[in-house]
């Protein structure tokens, strides 16, 4: 079993999915909710697991139907990618425990999207091909679609009907960019690229070249990279929470797939395209990040801040890749793992918030006093903290990673200037949204009069995943030699194109 273990984090949820749509799954909510956290809990376990056999053994690559690369379809589980399919399994696993609180009885179909935008996710992070990351992608779009839809209004459809357009409009350019680059270089396995890329000469550059830069568009428009972030805040604004929670993970995709294009594919052994997209990404990744503290700055409700929150964090990621060293891409993944937690937290604590304060839901306005003000207060606290970088919370382990690593670079003396800024821009923000929230009262004589405590699923859910910000702290030393050595065997690409190409039997 132990040699099939990489392909098990696309094939169980898939079987999830099947199983939660048949009888008598499809027909009793209750046992759609035990089978449905069943195997999210194997599918995190299996995840942890394969991590675990990565970080022992090696590069572990899966050759479906035993056609080895470059010729067949093939499964790359590195510590990279296997760090962000546990990260994928725990937010999906906390998902579908805080939905058994209620949220899932809003649509029948709930738990299978969940498992399908999972299976979607966990493919584009394993597969070692561009083709099967744009049949992934489409996997994870076309459940998140409905998803965006669960309990939905007029705003969720028009929200979501500007979110499938865009996507649609990516796709189509995807496919142009992916064809390009098989016309010239013969193969789409990432690996084998790799090696043919550097050989190119003439018009085939300026092609290569072509097909890359489309890419980039795709991909910026994944992760919500300026100028293409516009969908994003009232997408996952107005998603329900417990769906933006789960969509925090996903403008990681695109974050990975520039990674793993533009640092493997297009990076140091390029030849005549080494490093092509590398001025581009610096300055769109500085751009967003000012426009993200904006949009948190001018948010008039906490899912709109939260939505926002993604943005700015997606182009301190893309910072990180432009930087194109061992450092950066450490302290990305570190900072990877913390946002998207964090981010995934704010959406579900906004929800409960919501809940407890009536008609004042979570808008920054004064309203009616929550139910559990110092549960809800000391989560928000906590939370906060964490995304303005405050010790001893691992945003401050994840600011200064990041100020130390950018400190020697060519970009040093503008990106601290703004990332310093931003932070305390975001910590005001961050003030001033709990203040409103949780001091400034109105109708005070009837404010707890139909009040409902939040379930305690959802309460563990959401202290399980703010409280992997203090343990990001105390095993500081062993998560971060793991970044250091994912990202150390990113960045050796001769070794990557070994275990693909020689090793993939």
């Amino acid at each position: 079993m132990i040699q099939h273990l990489a392909s098990l984090p696309i094939l169980l949820p898939m079987l999830a999915a099947v199983i939660l749509l048949l009888p008598p799954c499809g027909k009793s909510l209750q046992i759609r909710r035990i089978a449905s956290s069943i195997m999210a809990i194997i599918t995190f376990a299996i995840s942890v697991l394969l991590l675990i056999h990565v970080h022992n053994t090696g590069i572990n690559v899966y050759a479906i139907g035993n056609w080895s690369a470059p010729f067949g379809i093939v499964l790359v589980a590195d510590m990279l990618s296997t760090l962000l399919v546990a990260l994928t399994s725990l937010l999906g696993l906390g998902v579908i425990l805080y939905s058994c609180a209620g949220d899932d009885a809003k649509g029948n179909f709930f738990h299978p999207l969940v498992h399908f935008l999972v299976l979607g996710v966990n493919g584009a992070f394993l597969t070692g091909d561009l083709f099967n990351v744009f049949v992934f992608f489409e996997v994870l779009l076309i459940a998140s679609y409905s998803l965006l839809m669960h309990a939905g209004d007029k705003q969720n459809t028009r929200a979501a009907l500007q979110y499938v357009i865009l996507n649609l409009v990516g796709s189509s350019v995807f496919l142009i960019g992916l064809g390009i680059l098989y016309g010239v270089l013969g193969t789409l396995n990432i690996a084998d690229m790799a090696q043919k890329v550097s050989l190119l000469t003439g018009d085939d550059v300026y092609l290569a070249k072509a097909g890359g830069l489309l890419l980039l568009v795709v991909f910026a428009l994944k992760s919500a990279l300026l100028p293409l972030h516009l969908w994003l805040p009232n997408t996952y604004a107005s998603a329900k929470p417990v769906v933006a929670a789960l969509f925090a993970i996903m403008t990681k995709v695109g974050v990975y797939a520039m990674l793993r294009v533009y640092t493997v594919i297009f990076g140091e052994q390029a030849g005549l395209l080494e490093h092509m997209a590398l001025p581009w990404l610096w300055g769109l990744a500085i751009a967003t990040i000012i426009v993200g503290a904006i949009g948190v700055v001018a948010a008039q409700d906490l899912r709109k801040l939260t939505a926002n929150l993604v943005v700015v964090s997606v182009g301190t990621l893309v910072a990180l890749v432009a930087l194109q060293n061992i450092n950066a891409t450490a302290a990305l993944l570190y900072y990877l793992v913390h946002s998207t937690l964090v981010c995934a937290a704010l959406f579900l604590l906004a929800d409960l918030i919501a809940t407890q304060r009536g008609k004042a839901a979570d808008r920054l306005v004064g309203g009616r006093m929550v139910n559990q003000p110092f549960l809800l207060g000391g989560c928000f606290i906590i939370a906060a903290l964490t995304v303005a970088g405050m010790p001893p919370l691992s945003g401050f382990i994840g600011k200064i990673w990041i100020l130390k690593t950018t400190l020697n670079s060519e970009q040093a003396q503008l990106f601290w200037p703004v990332y310093l800024i931003m932070s305390f821009v975001l910590l005001i923000a961050l003030s001033r949204a709990g203040t409103s929230l949780f001091w400034e009262r109105k109708d005070r004589k009837n404010e707890n009069s139909d009040g409902v405590n939040a379930h305690p699923l959802q309460v563990i859910v959401i202290i399980g995943l703010l409280a992997c910000s203090p343990l990001l702290v105390i095993f500081g030393g062993p998560i971060s030699e793991y970044m250091l050595d994912a990202a150390t065997q990113l960045h050796d690409i001769s070794g990557g194109i070994n275990a693909v190409i020689r090793g993939g039997a």
